[in-house]
């Protein structure tokens, strides 16, 4: 059996609060023409599907699109996907019955009731069943009342609730059996082995962290929310897949791609790395200003200028945005502010709930609901 592990598509995504449309367009119809040639029998997004919790319509309907090509150009396929912390549990888990006789399957919600268990897809090849197990983002919160609480009534740490919420699972060990999940899992024993990037949430000591050796119950691991793709614990069948286009200058030299998965027999697991040409890299570059200018460049650029003098010609902005028409930050080296801070005057053009919410910066989901709604209140109340 073969499909594709997808993650992290953050649909509606800005870049230092330039808009990715196009771009995000490019890198998902690349994503639909790899499909489209390899024909996978699945195709598995682990989480965050789009980059708010309370996407634009423009977003919606670009994910629409995506989802759309991929049914019409790989019609065996089953499509999986799973919400992650940066996703709407309810949103993706609207029309979650009818949609799975469409063989696309939205998994929003982890389960929350003792009688639940982990939603699990099972297809079939030469070898026997596949199991597809579809955890969305754990918060013990959301699962304490199968996970029970400490002595003292306390919530588990994530890594605790989400060892008893997989543990609780029956799995046929003489079947192959695939986890598809969205948390920050470690290298077992290990806190500084996953390497992170800018454009990700990090929670002060690492307090959302899960301990990988609950991964090694399963014949491959299909995980998303760490932006670069990397192997846990060295094992080629427990992966994070990465983000398909860069979502921040910190993931600059970062090969990009999907990642397919061929099964055999049981123990049999291969892996290999479709590369994605982005229709822009992210590029930062740091020289003095006629060096800078003699390297000009269609990517996304943030500039570092060492120039020793204090004063720079007015015209400086404009010849550098003639070389860099997608410039999106100039600096001065060892000054606290750039002398050109474009993202400043972008922000002028931001939402109130985008300028809200690159001022918190470190929300989930279920926090950017909350803000959706106090600001749609005040709104209509200043009506």
């Amino acid at each position: 059996m073969r499909f594709f592990h997808l993650s992290d598509l953050h649909i509606g995504l800005k870049l230092m609060n330039h808009d990715l449309a196009e771009d995000q367009e490019h890198i998902l119809q690349e994503i639909v023409r790899l499909a489209e040639e390899r024909q996978p029998d699945a195709i598995v997004i682990a989480g965050d599907i789009y980059d708010k919790a309370v996407p634009s319509a423009e977003a919606v309907a670009r994910f629409d699109r995506f989802v759309t090509a991929l049914a019409r150009r790989v019609p065996q396929a089953e499509i999986m996907m799973i919400s992650g912390n940066h996703d709407s549990a309810e949103r993706v888990n609207v029309f979650r019955q009818v949609l799975a006789r469409q063989h696309i399957h939205m998994i929003g919600r982890p389960p929350a009731l003792p009688a639940e268990t982990i939603a699990k897809v099972t297809l079939t090849d030469e070898y026997g069943p596949v199991n597809f197990y579809l955890l969305p983002f754990v918060k013990p919160s959301m699962v304490k009342l199968i996970t029970g609480t400490d002595k003292d009534g306390n919530n588990f740490s994530y890594d605790e609730a989400v060892h008893r919420l997989i543990l609780r699972e029956e799995l046929a060990e003489q079947e192959r059996n695939v986890l598809v999940s969205h948390q920050f899992y470690l290298s077992t024993g290990k806190d500084d082995t996953i390497e992170r990037s800018a454009s990700e949430l990090v929670t002060v000591g690492n307090i959302d962290s899960v301990q990988g050796d609950i991964l090694n119950r399963f014949d491959y691991a299909a995980l998303g929310h760490i932006h670069k793709a990397q192997r846990l614990n060295g094992r080629d069948c427990c992966r994070y897949c990465g983000t398909p286009l860069a979502c921040s200058f910190s993931e600059e030299g970062q090969q990009k791609g999907v990642i397919e998965v061929e099964l055999g027999a049981k123990g049999d697991v291969a892996t290999t790395v479709l590369p994605l040409k982005p229709l822009r890299q992210v590029r930062t570059i740091k020289d003095t200003l006629a060096n800078v200018l003699a390297q000009p460049s269609g990517d996304y650029v943030s500039i570092t200028l060492t120039d020793a003098d204090d004063y720079l010609a007015g015209d400086t902005r404009d010849r550098l945005m003639a070389c860099f028409p997608h410039l999106l930050h100039v600096g001065r080296e060892n000054r606290e502010q750039a002398d050109y801070p474009l993202e400043r005057e972008m922000a002028v053009q931001l939402s109130p709930f985008d300028l809200c919410r690159d001022f918190l910066q470190d929300m989930d989901a279920e926090e950017e609901t909350l803000l959706a709604s106090v600001i749609n209140e005040v709104q209509e109340a200043g009506k």
